[in-house]
């Protein structure tokens, strides 16, 4: 029968990529490691590594077995620490990620907060776009996820927070911006946008249906400094999230226009995963993003509209 050790001895190796290192990083002899090896791979009926002369490597088989080896531990440990934190402060690390554009303006604000308000929390902070997380937090790699979209999934729970508005930004230079924009105005200018699949673009894309005239797409860029940088030396101008822009509109490196159009915005989500249990710590950090979040939108840091319960900051 499997057991825990096994699953640890497999990462190890895996990690390692030969049983000597492995044995000395584990603290077990090698022949006694490559035992349980071999002991795990008649368990589950399948070759886990190619074995050589350059060390152990993962066959197919064994990097779809090591995807759910990495799971089973992180549950086992998330109970252990749910145990262990019974009746006691918030303790343990705790894995959050952040989209670009959130983790730009919120990651200072949410690690000063956790430092203040869960000392014995090491927060985890991991900056990716939002399709990845929510892949990592259905997968057990993340315990608390920032989302874009609220689109139904039955293996999230995901709660409103906020409906962040996507802004018109230019560079400091050229003719001066009217507060407003209509979407078919975009047309005249030289705009430069994320590439097809990225989720900013698919708002925009789908905001732009059904209008006759074509943008004029200079260049797509994934990059959110990249992106700012080019629009800031007039290379073209771009559709953000305000709040995105907004240190920068601050200093006048940029500008922004609302857009006339209701499509032009997205709403933001606090997530976890609907069947894992939440050890002590990550329940108080996914309550602290959303009080976090909640705050910078009152006192206009993030300028975006509140869609969450209306519980004091």
């Amino acid at each position: 029968m499997m057991e825990m050790r096994q699953l640890r001895y497999f990462v190890g190796v895996a990690e390692a990529g030969s049983l000597l290192a492995a044995s000395e990083r584990l603290h077990i002899a090698q022949p006694a490691l490559g035992q349980q090896i071999s002991a795990l791979e008649e368990d589950v009926q399948a070759k886990l590594f190619e074995r050589s002369r350059r060390g152990m490597q993962l066959t197919e088989a064994g990097k779809v077995f090591l995807e759910h080896a990495h799971l089973i531990l992180a549950d086992a440990e998330r109970a252990r620490l749910a145990v262990r934190d019974m009746a006691s402060i918030p303790r343990g690390q705790v894995a959050l990620g952040l989209p670009t554009t959130v983790a730009l303006i919120a990651s200072i604000p949410l690690l000063q907060a956790c430092r203040e308000q869960l000392p014995q929390v090491q927060l985890n902070i991991v900056e990716a776009y939002s399709g990845f997380l929510r892949e990592w937090l259905q997968a057990g790699r993340l315990d608390v996820a920032v989302l874009m979209g609220d689109a139904a999934d039955a293996s999230l729970t995901q709660t409103p927070m906020l409906m962040d508005e996507l802004v018109f930004v230019a560079g400091p230079q050229g003719k001066k911006l009217p507060r407003q924009l209509p979407m078919q105005a975009l047309a005249q200018w030289p705009m430069i946008v994320p590439s097809k699949g990225h989720g900013l673009r698919k708002i925009i894309d789908q905001a732009n249906q059904g209008h006759t005239h074509a943008w004029n797409v200079v260049a797509e860029m994934d990059s959110l400094g990249s992106v700012k940088r080019a629009v800031q030396a007039g290379l073209g101008c771009t559709i953000l999230p305000a709040g995105a822009v907004a240190q920068e509109v601050q200093q006048g490196l940029l500008r922004t226009a609302h857009i006339d159009s209701a499509l032009m915005n997205r709403r933001v989500v606090c997530a976890v995963h609907a069947a894992r249990p939440m050890s002590a710590a990550g329940t108080a950090v996914h309550g602290l993003v959303q009080q976090v979040l909640r705050r910078m939108v009152a006192q206009g840091s993030w300028p975006a509209q509140w869609i969450g319960d209306d519980r004091p900051a």
